[in-house]
């Protein structure tokens, strides 16, 4: 039998890195069987006491429920030791991408790293935002513009800045480590279809996948728990606002893979 894992996503916004609503993308895994999960949401209903039908992350991350927070993420809390989170530093990614494209001496100035993003987003390419960048490329990136032109246009086609294919292709690897063929249970995203899941399907180490409604599946909502607030924590500590305790009991679930400055 295939080893069943949860999954959940947070702060996807496709291929906008910056300027969107979130700086952080996380993707968690966590493997539970249905009866645990459905365990670990009753006691988490049963600390936070709210009349919600539904539980999100946004109720563990209020100040009120921090010992709950807490339990949750600690050594003796349901996710501890049988979870994975990938995080992706937005900008960090956006900025990798131009420094190979364009030479390690662009500067990491936000102006010319959201005129890089909306370039690679657009697909019309005598759209003005394409001249926009070629314009500040010409200023401030070393190099042959008629060249730049070219990688441009083969980035765009190979959509590389979204990060949910790799961040699920990181899951699979991981969970897979140890031999066992891994069987995805995944919260339901419409982006995934085509060439984009073929690539996923084509993983080694997946035995299969299946998009489910999170409200159907406990273990799944255990993943939306935890990936909703590490991607919160971790954004708090990007930005500087940072809380050193859930900092440190976020740490053990982080994957080595991530994309973290």
């Amino acid at each position: 039998m295939p080893l069943e894992i949860a999954c959940d996503e947070s702060g996807s916004e496709g291929e906008k890195l910056i300027g969107g609503q979130t700086d952080v993308f996380a993707h968690a895994g966590v493997r539970l069987s249905v009866e645990e999960a459905a365990g670990c949401l009753a006691e988490l209903r049963r600390r936070i006491r709210s009349p919600a039908v539904e539980y999100k992350a946004n109720h563990l991350l209020r100040a009120k429920h921090r010992r709950v927070l807490e339990w949750f993420l600690g050594p003796r809390g349901p996710v501890h030791g049988r979870a994975q989170v990938y995080l992706v530093d937005k900008k960090l990614l956006l900025a990798n991408e131009l420094r190979a494209l364009a030479g390690p001496g662009v500067p990491p100035d936000d102006e010319v790293l959201a005129a890089f993003n909306d370039v690679l987003r657009t697909r019309n390419r005598r759209d003005p935002v394409a001249g926009s960048f070629f314009a500040m490329a010409a200023d401030t990136i070393a190099g042959d513009i008629t060249e730049l032109r070219a990688k441009v246009a083969e980035l765009r086609e190979a959509k590389v800045l979204d990060p949910l294919v790799p961040a699920i292709l990181r899951a699979v690897e991981h969970w897979s480590a140890g031999g066992e063929q891994v069987f995805l249970v995944h919260d339901e995203q419409p982006s995934l279809k085509g060439e984009r899941l073929a690539r996923i399907e084509s993983s080694p180490g997946l035995a299969g996948m299946e998009f489910v409604d999170s409200r159907t599946d406990p273990r799944v909502q255990v993943a939306d728990f935890l990936v909703g607030v590490a991607r919160r924590i971790a954004e708090d500590e990007l930005n500087g606002k940072g809380d050193a305790i859930l900092t440190a009991l976020l740490a053990p679930y982080i994957d080595q893979a991530s994309l973290w400055g």
